[in-house]
This record gives structure tokens, C-alpha cells and sequence, in this order.
């Protein structure tokens, strides 16, 4: 079975757009103005639902969806994200504590109602919803059930819309999960050079956990020190979203141009903070410098580089291509001043990119690494339809 990546791209900006009148919903219902922050999909195995939702503790809508898309979607707040929520509606509404929880459950009976609407007009064909029911759990329990036998078995498509209020602590998360035959069937478009086996899918989260492998191996014989960098989760984001996604906080990184089969861009990025501590454990003594200074760009520099040639040395090595990179540009700017000329760049060639979240370990030193993959779509297709057949 194959996916066209064009297609994923369409149900990823109808998601989005879903996620929008969502926000709208409780714009009006509370008086708080939200905001869509981004929306990204994942197919995710048992093991990265764990690590996405373990540790906390969740208030959630949950309904089955019937019709046209088959599957489960979960309206999921962070417990006290739920409490603030409930207090906003008190507010608005008058409503007792007693009915706190139903205000919940209707609330997220309209969001979601509003989130595949744009999914049904696309299809052409209704969408039916179950009644909403409310749940309680801690970590991926506060998923149904189905899904996570679906993530067991091959993975599942998770979409994740963040919504953002202006002035008040209340982000949360919409998450969908469309039943994963049906959906893929859906995602099949037409075969003219841009589908994807759909199990390469997951072969490309194995390609990026194979170069972190590789570069903690070559960091760990640069310094000397035990260094081990972990991939949590690969997501697909729209092109066009990356600029938004990575916000207007400073970053510090390297962009390298790919050269090869494919061909694109990669692009490491790190929050300043954890910049500072990985390059202070890079030096032999650490580092007194103040800010970002040249001993730290030259880390990163140093560092980007080592990671970019693990991670295409492993792609290569995989896809039985060649790929190089060229030196690597320091940046250290708004996220979003970062990634808006590297998109610019792709033009109309591009759909996705395709980001791997990281974390790196030098030492007990650890740093937050974002790895944004930028290749061209057309020769990944290409590459990895042409793999062995997985068993």
C-alpha cells in the first residue's frame, strides 16, 4: 500500500483548518482569544505514543467517528490546563461545579464537530460522530483503546493541533486518530513518482534514529565523554508551517544544503540555553564565555557538522546513495527569521518537512535539539520505494 505525500499534505491543512474553527468555538464560549499554533501528523508506534503523552496527567473528549472516516478522536487537556478551562466557563456561563464536567464534554463535542467538518466537504461524504464521552487518565491511556492496538500492530496516524490563548495558561492539544486502513486507502492519490510505501514511513524514523546513532558515536570519540542523542518522534509538517512552528524565540544552529540522493536541506537548531551547556561540554573545563560567543559558535559549528554526516551517512548507506553537504552557515536569530529563506528557497518543489525531535547527552549535560529535514520529495519517493521489501 502506498501514500502520496501530496495527499497527506491536504488532510494535514484541512486538520489545520479544523483546529482553527475550533479555536473559534471557545473564543466564543469563553471570551479568551485562541490561536492555532501548528498542526503536524506522525505515524507513531506503541513506544512513541508512550513517550508523547507518559508522565502527565489528562482530562479529555473522546468520539468515534463513523462514514466516511472511520477511527477515534480525543480532545485532550493537561489536568490543570482542564481546571483552568472549567473556571473560564463558570465565569462565562453561570454554570454550577456540579455541571462543570458536562460543560466540558459539550464543549468538546462542538470543537471536534468543527474539526472534521473540513474533512467530510473533502471527501464528500458525512462523517458521523458518537456521543461524547469524557475520560480521565494519566499518560497514553487517555487514548482509545483501538488506537493503541493500532500502534502495536503498524502504527498509527496521529495529528496534533496545539491551540495557544493569548493571555491566559491554557494551550492544549486536539489530537486525531483516523482509523489506519481506511486512512491509507485515502491517502493514495495517484501514481505519478510521489507515493511512498506507507511502512517506508516508519523506515524514515529508523533512518534518523540510525544517525543519531552515528553521531553520538562520532561526538563520543571527538570529546572523549559518553554522549548519547535520543530521536523521540519524527513529524511531517507543511512547508509553509515550519517558519510558525518554529516560532519567534532565538536560536542558535547550522543549515547545510544536501547534495545527492535526495537532494534539500537540513537545518539542527538549538534553543540558546541548551546551545550554551552543550558547547560548555564539548570543551575540555567548560566554558566561562558569556552569551553566544565564538568558542560557542564554533562548537555548534563543530557539532552540526558531526550530526549532519551521521545522520546522511546513514541515509546513504540505507537508500545505497551518495550524499554530501556543504560546510555549515551558523545561525543564531528568530526561529522563524531561520527557516523562512531555507523554505523560500524550495519554492513550489516542496510539500513537508519532515522534523525530528532530539535530545543530546554529553556527559550528563543535556540540550534540546530540533533536526529539520528539508529533502526533496520527489527523490526520497523515489529512494525509498526502491528499499527491500520489509518482512
Amino acid at each position: 500500500m502506498k501514500v502520496d505525500i501530496r495527499e497527506l499534505g491536504q488532510f494535514n491543512h484541512l486538520a489545520s483548518q479544523g483546529a482553527e474553527r475550533a479555536a473559534r468555538s471557545l473564543s466564543q464560549l469563553t471570551g479568551v482569544q485562541m490561536d492555532v499554533e501548528v498542526t503536524d501528523v506522525s505515524l507513531v508506534t506503541e513506544n512513541v505514543l508512550a513517550e508523547t503523552f507518559t508522565g502527565q496527567s489528562f482530562v479529555g473528549v473522546e468520539l468515534g467517528l463513523e462514514g466516511g472516516l472511520e477511527g477515534e478522536t480525543v480532545l485532550a487537556f493537561e489536568r490543570d490546563r482542564a481546571l483552568k478551562l472549567q473556571e473560564l466557563l463558570l465565569e462565562a456561563t453561570g454554570t454550577s461545579d456540579e455541571l462543570a464536567q458536562s460543560s466540558v464534554t459539550e464543549l468538546g463535542n462542538i470543537m471536534i464537530g468543527g474539526f472534521i467538518d473540513g474533512w467530510a466537504n473533502h471527501l464528500g461524504e458525512a462523517i458521523n460522530m458518537t456521543p461524547p464521552k469524557y475520560t480521565e487518565a494519566v499518560g497514553p491511556r487517555i487514548l482509545p483503546d483501538q488506537a493503541i492496538e493500532a500502534a502495536k500492530k503498524h502504527g498509527v496516524f496521529l495529528f496534533e493541533s496545539k491551540l495557544q490563548a493569548m493571555d491566559v495558561d491554557l494551550d492544549f492539544s486536539i489530537y486525531m486518530l483516523p482509523e489506519y486502513r481506511q486512512f491509507v486507502d485515502l491517502l493514495s492519490g495517484t501514481d505519478d513518482g510521489n507515493q511512498i510505501p506507507v511502512n517506508r514511513l516508519n523506515a524514515f524514523e529508523d533512518l534518523a534514529k540510525e544517525g543519531a546513532g552515528n553521531a553520538a558515536g562520532q561526538i563520543g570519540m571527538m570529546t572523549g565523554l559518553d554522549t548519547d542523542v535520543d530521536i523521540s518522534r519524527l513529524r511531517f509538517v507543511p512547508l509553509k508551517d515550519v517558519p510558525k512552528q518554529v516560532g519567534d524565540d532565538r536560536f542558535v544552529g547550522v543549515v547545510f544544503e544536501l547534495k545527492g540522493l535526495p537532494s534539500g536541506y537540513l537545518v539542527v537548531l538549538f534553543d540558546e540555553g541548551s546551545a550554551q551547556t552543550i558547547a560548555s561540554a564539548m570543551m575540555p573545563g567548560g566554558s566561562d564565555e558569556e552569551g553566544i560567543g565564538t568558542m560557542t559558535e564554533g562548537a555548534i559549528k563543530e557539532l552540526g557538522n558531526i550530526m549532519t554526516s551521521g545522520f546522511i551517512d546513514g541515509w546513504a548507506n540505507v537508500l545505497g546513495t551518495s550524499i554530501e553537504h556543504t560546510p555549515p552557515n551558523f545561525v543564531h536569530d528568530m526561529g522563524s527569521s531561520i527557516m523562512s529563506p531555507v523554505v523560500g528557497k524550495l519554492g513550489q518543489q516542496q510539500e513537508y518537512a519532515f522534523v525530528i525531535d532530539s535530545t543530546i547527552d554529553i556527559d550528563g549535560n543535556q540540550g534540546r535539539c530540533d533536526i529539520y529535514a528539508l529533502p526533496n520529495e520527489r527523490e526520497l519517493a523515489r529512494a525509498l520505494s526502491a528499499l527491500p521489501a520489509q518482512t
